[in-house]
């Protein structure tokens, strides 16, 4: 007996090394929710007068994550909806007086529900998450990102989702920063004939629902009855509309510092051996400004070097906030586990402050008075695992299953500015920031037997791509309670709580 007990407890733990990638950072998201990525033809029309004419074809891929099955009355949320198109040279227009230097953008894409020959509408509006730089040649690129309604099926029966219009709603800017001629641009764009429009189709039986949300309690009809035959159309739900300030892990700025900047960062990191991706909880940095150093020994330019220190910062402590997860196992068997990542702090120097591990350099360009910049950012981390279970049994990896050393994360912003227009990453503006990782072998893990070799053939040595996104800081020192345009709440948090991008 105790030989079957071994080899059941081996055979759930490869299950679990295999998938328990979709919770670490760098590897696939599992949870029971399909990845979603098509690529549509368009025909936008554009406005009558502008250059490019009408009847333009625009190239849009659609990303999303949708559960893989619900139940009927279970709420169905799309996570992480992105689209992307690239407008062609010429969409916008180039009068002598303001021409536009920048733009903004808001999407609106219809959705087509359908489930068993009833239909429901629903609209997936996404915005530009900074102003976009209109090229001097070439098509313009735009990513548009944001939250969407649920839906809610009534009944049992597949469920599909398909892509349909598309509303483009451009914002242009001129060079200093106020509105061009014309101020806007107003695009609508229809589905190219002959194609496959379908996103996703799921799955609504009575046994389904491990991925959708189940805060909403089930649909019924007026008898009380949950709504059956021609009653039962899907429901869908108002838009979620992003508050001012989402909930976020509490982050407080120094008062007293100066040169304190504290900022919410989020992100997405792959992993090459589960060819997925996976969100970075929504995490507090405090960031300590460093001396800036000023060399003019180049003519015709200015180089400007800051050393600063970033650590993270949750209940006291450097680490991202712990991430408990649920996911399906080879399609149908629960795992769940809790993972927390921690940064090792830089040392400290002879004065006791911290090393630097954030490195900014800007060049000034007096030829033309553009600027460019570079900011590098070295963290050294640990990951561990814990409260690991598989279909509710729980699988003992110890108490010290982690990382056998920590790992280096390096991730670089970088900073355009020419003509008045700045775009990209600087440490007190935020925005992107892109590296990669690696994640060593594991040891520790196991408290009967040795899980470390599964581990490390599962999820270690071979480098992930990581995209970070850091909010535009808090400067606690410096706000005022009660003035327009801060970047800091009354209670030194950040007002800017980014979103996650691909």
């Amino acid at each position: 007996m105790s030989g079957a007990r071994r080899r059941t407890a081996r055979g759930a733990a490869v299950a679990t090394a295999v998938l328990l990638g979709g919770l670490i950072p760098g590897a696939q998201a599992s949870s029971g929710l399909r990845e979603v990525d098509l690529e549509l033809a368009y025909t936008c029309e554009l406005p009558e007068g502008a250059p490019a004419g009408s009847g333009v074809p625009v190239k849009v891929g659609i990303t999303a994550r949708l559960p893989e099955s619900a139940r009927p009355g279970q709420a169905v949320q799309p996570e992480d909806v992105t689209l992307e198109a690239e407008l062609p040279e010429g969409t916008i227009p180039e009068p002598a007086g303001s021409p536009a230097a920048s733009v903004s953008a808001e999407t609106r894409l219809g959705i087509d529900v359908s489930q068993e020959g009833r239909r429901a509408q629903a609209e997936w509006v996404g915005t530009t998450a900074e102003s976009v730089p209109v090229p001097a040649e070439g098509g313009l690129p735009l990513t548009t990102t944001g939250t969407v309604p649920y839906v809610k099926p009534a009944a049992s029966g597949d469920m599909a989702f398909d892509a349909g219009d598309l509303a483009v709603e451009l914002t242009l800017k001129t060079a200093d920063g106020m509105p061009a001629e014309p101020p806007g641009l107003s695009l609508g764009c229809t589905l190219d004939p002959d194609q496959e429009t379908e996103l996703a189709k799921l799955e609504i039986g009575e046994g389904g629902g491990e991925g959708a949300s189940e805060t909403s309690p089930p649909a019924s009809s007026s008898s009380g009855r949950p709504p059956t035959g021609a009653e039962a159309e899907p429901e869908v739900g108002a838009r979620a509309e992003q508050p001012t300030r989402p909930d976020a892990p509490p982050c407080v700025g120094d008062v007293n510092n100066d040169l304190n900047l504290n900022a919410y960062v989020t992100g997405y990191a792959n992993v090459t051996k589960l060819k997925g991706a996976s969100r970075i909880p929504l995490a507090c940095t405090q960031i300590q400004q460093g001396p800036t150093r000023v060399d003019l020994s180049e003519p015709g330019f200015t180089h400007i070097y800051q050393d600063s220190t970033a650590l993270l910062d949750y209940e006291g402590k450097p680490q991202l906030p712990p991430v408990s997860s649920t996911f399906l196992t080879f399609g149908f068997m629960p795992t769940t586990a809790t993972l927390e990542m921690t940064q090792i702090p830089p040392g400290v120097k002879a004065d006791g402050t911290p090393d630097y591990n954030v490195s900014s350099h800007l060049v000034v360009d007096w030829t033309d008075f553009s600027n460019t910049g570079t900011t590098t950012i070295s963290l050294d981390l640990t990951l561990r695992l814990r409260d690991v279970e598989v279909n509710g049994v729980p699988l003992d990896v110890g108490d010290n299953c982690r990382t056998s050393k920590p790992f280096p994360l390096t991730l670089v912003g970088r900073m355009t500015s020419k003509d008045g227009v700045q775009t990209g990453y600087t440490l007190v503006t935020g925005g992107v920031l892109e590296g990669s990782v690696t994640l060593p072998s594991f040891s520790g893990c196991g408290a009967d037997e040795d899980l470390d070799s599964l581990f490390t053939a599962s999820l270690s040595g071979v480098p992930g791509y990581v995209k970070q996104v850091q909010g535009a800081p808090c400067a606690a020192a410096q706000h005022v309670p009660g003035t327009e345009n801060a970047v800091c709440t009354d209670g030194y948090e950040p007002i800017d709580v980014p979103v996650a991008i691909r």
